[in-house]
């Protein structure tokens, strides 16, 4: 057996055992769907430090199990809740519609304390008195000064909400004490059946978070001195059954640690979700079709093959989130169908240096040129998936929020692309290139002629890099034009990065945002923005927005909607949206510093700036067009940058590596004429590589809902921006930056 075809038979094994264990996984691990996408709240809760205990991750990490037990007491199915770095809780409530209630619940710190009365306050009463007493108003709003608390939420063993059937008391919670507890209740209450049935005294006041919650008196058959043994009681009042059960778990669920915040609070409608995944799926089918139409188009057998391993990238990706426990997200879903284009440009890159290598040899053969065309485009794979691992990497590390969820979802495609280019589109290629049938008819695979786009190019060879400087002059006029679109119109900034409030409505009927603004500024609200949704939807974000005032928000637009169904709920903190903004920044500069540096080792330091640079040029005309247009730069958006940022970098390093290529071979050749060279060769995988994404983004921007319109829209623009900088920014300025010819002329390492 020689060595080729023994390496052919491990790639074909180990292409099996990919496949075959992603089928696996897929078929018994479900992905886990984000809320965005099945509906809920989710709240995120910072620990707060007081004079005594620091919020520290031990208290954050007691919090969390207080937590827990309060949302296994609610009911929630399948909740989620994790600690986000020193002293936050991320807490996910699938089909929770009330935020409200769930973030009174779960952010009251539930301190139980039972105190003896020592009589009626004055209304001029002071809150707290000698020796730790204090007065705090019953449950009628009378004050009662309070005794130093006796009993605390560590001597309750457990809680239960009942209904007394019998004496039609309705509602009441039933408070179990520990033996400790037990001894101190009984003493209290011996204490108190001291004093006379209408004294004050003979009360015990219970309470919960600064609050008398229940303050009854002892039982007139209780003797002085005796007490009510039993080690329990109950707390009675005029509770409903919700109440009740309420009452119950916080006081069974224990005491928080620490206090806690609500600083981001979202809820989305479960038809939202179902939307969502209904129109990306539509989009994923429709583009995935057009996709492999393309590609079989215009690569014959070896398109179809590409597009079998497209599907196994599907497989591989889908099993790599479900075994890593991912949550899958709309900007995920969105990514996760564009990343379908994406894998495209590793098959096409192979391909065309296939084609290249075919056209070059005297006596061809379809695997022999295969074989070239995965070992010529290995390298271009290598860096430009490194370079976009390193960011993934760095925003996994730094950022927080969906930018970091982006980073998991942009890893783990990077990774699935690579294998399946890399691994499975060549054991079938190969398996192919083998047949007879292949080998009478070697123009069916594809390979064997090099297409009319190479074709017309080496036939005129136009000298594009002539005059560097006007192509950048021409990236200057870019540039000043979109920065200016940030300097007239500015930027609108979702909650995600300013806080505040946002909520989204699916009214009766179509509605017009002026008419809703007006609606609100009578209603109090005059710089709430208003935007439309949809044919039937609107938007309403404001700085600071109550529960109370919010209701009166939808009452607004109840009335002039013809009705109205909220649909989205989120509220961030403005310390969380400046933290969000810093962190995308910081890591996103990171990224770029480190993609430089990679690609200054990889190549020459020039070539590393000239990509970096043409990554900000890129950057810059996308969001200076979304403020021309007057687009929200969310969180949504800035996930498009990302991808954006991924693309220009593949490209860059595509055309550098080629660059780097023809320098080993040539040495006498100026650098500019390689430039050229190396452009009108790579120019054929660029365009189809970009056709192949813009079906996806096409169907995208056609099909799915309008969040994932605007990624879609600001994929094509910067789709588009970033196949020109490639060419005309990155590469002019590797030659305005080229000063030394003679030692430039040497190949990079």
């Amino acid at each position: 057996m020689s060595r080729r075809t023994h390496l052919s038979r491990v790639r074909a094994l180990l292409a099996l055992a990919v496949i075959v264990g992603s089928l696996a996984i897929a078929l018994t691990v479900p992905v886990r769907l984000g809320l965005d996408l099945r509906g809920g709240t989710q709240i995120v809760l910072e620990t707060r430090s007081t004079p005594t205990t620091k919020a520290d991750r031990a208290a954050t990490d007691r919090t969390v199990e207080v937590l827990r037990g309060r949302i296994d007491a609610l009911g929630v199915a399948e909740p989620t809740l994790v600690r986000s770095g020193e002293n936050r809780v991320i807490v996910e409530l699938p089909g929770v519609q009330d935020p409200e209630k769930a973030a009174d619940v779960l952010g009251r710190t539930a301190q139980l304390t039972v105190h003896e009365v020592l009589g009626a306050a004055g209304t001029g009463a002071k809150a707290a008195g000698p020796a730790g007493e204090r007065t705090l108003p019953d449950e009628s709003g009378e004050p009662l000064r309070l005794k130093p608390a006796a009993l605390t939420g560590q001597h309750v063993k457990g809680a239960d909400a009942r209904f007394d059937q019998q004496s039609g008391a309705g509602w009441h919670v039933t408070v179990d004490f520990t033996d400790g507890g037990r001894d101190r209740w009984t003493r209290i209450t011996a204490q108190a059946a001291c004093h006379p049935a209408g004294d004050p005294q003979r009360r015990v006041a219970i309470v919960l978070d600064d609050k008398i919650i229940s303050s009854p008196r002892v039982d007139p058959s209780v003797t002085c001195g005796t007490g009510i043994p039993g080690g329990s009681t109950q707390i009675t009042g005029s509770f409903d059954d919700t109440e009740a059960r309420e009452l119950a778990l916080l006081i069974s669920g224990g005491a928080l640690p620490v206090p806690v915040e609500t600083i981001e609070q979202r809820t989305i409608g479960a038809t939202l979700g179902d939307a969502a995944i209904e129109a990306a799926a539509r989009a994923a089918v429709v583009g995935t079709a057009l996709t492999a139409l393309f590609v079989i188009a215009v690569y014959r057998l070896m398109g179809l093959l590409a597009t079998v391993a497209l599907a196994c990238y599907g497989l591989i990706s889908y099993a790599a989130l479900a075994a890593l426990g991912a949550t899958l997200t709309l900007p995920g879903l969105a990514g996760f169908v564009l990343a379908v284009g994406m894998a495209v440009d590793a098959n096409v890159l192979v391909f065309e240096r296939a084609r290249e290598e075919h056209a070059a040899r005297r006596r061809p053969s379809p695997r022999s040129a295969l074989t070239a065309g995965f070992r010529g485009a290995f390298s271009a794979i290598a860096d430009s998936n490194v370079t976009t691992l390193i960011a993934a990497g760095l925003l996994f590390a730094l950022a927080s929020g969906p930018v970091r969820g982006f980073g998991v979802t942009l890893g783990i495609g990077v990774l699935a692309s690579m294998v399946s280019a890399l691994l499975i589109t060549r054991v079938l290629a190969e398996y192919a290139a083998n047949r007879q049938a292949v080998l009478r008819r070697p123009r069916v695979t594809g390979i064997g002629r090099t297409g009319w786009v190479r074709d017309r190019l080496l036939r005129r060879e136009p000298h594009l890099m002539r005059h560097p400087r006007r192509w950048l002059a021409a990236s200057a006029a870019a540039l000043v034009l979109a920065a200016s679109g940030v300097a007239v119109r500015g930027l609108d900034l979702g909650i995600e990065f300013t806080g505040g409030r946002l909520i989204e409505y699916a009214t009766g009927h179509a509605v017009d945002p002026d008419r809703a603004r007006a609606a609100l500024t009578d209603a109090g609200f005059p710089r709430a923005v208003v935007q439309s949704a949809g044919e039937n939807g609107l938007t309403v974000r404001a700085e600071k927005l109550t529960d109370a005032e919010a209701a009166t928000v939808t009452g607004a637009v109840e009335k002039i909607g013809g009705g109205a169904e909220k649909v989205r709920d989120e509220l961030i903190g403005p310390s969380l949206g400046d933290e969000l903004r810093r962190n995308a920044l910081i890591a996103l500069g990171l990224a770029l510093g480190a993609q430089l540096l990679y690609l200054a080792v990889r190549f020459r330091w020039y070539f590393g700036a000239a990509a970096v640079g043409a990554l900000a040029h890129d950057v810059v005309i996308l969001v200076g067009v979304f403020a021309w247009l007057g687009k929200p730069v969310d969180g949504v958006f800035l996930a498009a940058l990302l991808t954006v940022v991924g693309y220009s970098v593949n490209d860059s390093v595509v055309l550098f590596d080629r660059i780097r290529e023809l320098l080993g071979r040539d040495r006498a050749t100026p650098l500019p004429r390689l430039t050229n060279r190396a452009i009108l060769q790579t120019l054929p995988r660029t365009l189809n590589t970009g056709l192949g994404a813009a079906l996806i983004l096409t169907a995208l921007a056609v099909l799915a809902d309008d969040t994932l319109t605007d990624f879609a829209l600001a994929l094509l623009i910067g789709l588009a921006v970033g196949t020109y900088s490639s060419v005309f920014t990155a590469a002019p300025l590797t030659l305005q930056w080229h000063r030394q010819p003679d030692r430039a002329a040497r190949p990079g390492p």
